[in-house]
């Protein structure tokens, strides 16, 4: 599979790229023609540094109180907070950067330390990849209960333009992806052809079957 793997660049910036593998994948809430491997940007201090600069000009006139990183985007998020901080609104300002707990039941939960970054602000939720939009209402809901207010949305790659009324603002979109498609598991034309599902993917990676 690791053979069929192409190379995106963002069209804003070169040094940004993510892979893309072309074939037939399942998440937990869809099917998709692509697997969109975002590694480097999480790991590499350097592309995170690169990405969290361009994602950081969508926000420059948003006041952001609290990053909450979903998906492993932690060190995305720092760098974001860190570009937040030094530009536009939010200028001069301390940006806390969090990431959710998930209880026995896969929801999102604050405990009673970290609540205090949450309740009453202004937040900018973070994501890796939004194929549905189904894991950002998880988060709004989790927001919500909290009482902290959306403020923003950003994402490495979004098929998806806006959520809850608010933009999806991402790196990469599904336009920049050949054909990038995603179906419920239902009405997968994949399936019904009989193609075989290449791997199970999350937003760790992927596993074969």
């Amino acid at each position: 599979m690791e053979n069929r793997i192409q190379t995106i660049e963002s069209t804003k910036n070169r040094r940004i790229k993510i892979g893309i593998i072309p074939g037939h994948f399942a998440t937990n809430h869809s099917h998709v023609n692509y697997y969109v491997d975002m590694t480097s940007i999480k790991t590499s201090h350097k592309m995170a540094r690169e990405a969290a600069s361009e994602l950081a000009a969508s926000f420059a006139t948003t006041h952001i109180d609290t990053i909450i990183c979903l998906e492993g985007t932690e060190m995305l998020g720092a760098f974001l907070a860190e570009s937040l901080a030094e530009h536009g609104i939010n200028s001069g300002a301390d940006i806390a950067v969090v990431t959710p707990e998930l209880n026995m039941n896969n929801q999102m939960i604050f405990r009673d330390n970290t609540q205090k970054k949450i309740w009453g602000k202004q937040v900018l939720l973070l994501i890796s990849s939004a194929s549905t939009g189904k894991s950002i209402v998880r988060a709004v809901d989790c927001l919500q209960y909290y009482n902290g207010s959306l403020a923003a949305i950003g994402s490495i790659f979004s098929a998806i333009k806006e959520s809850h009324g608010i933009p999806v603002n991402a790196i990469f979109y599904a336009d920049d992806l050949p054909k990038y498609d995603s179906y419920s598991s239902t009405e997968c034309p994949m399936c019904r052809v009989g193609q075989k599902v290449d791997a199970l993917i999350n937003s760790f990676g992927y596993s074969k079957i």
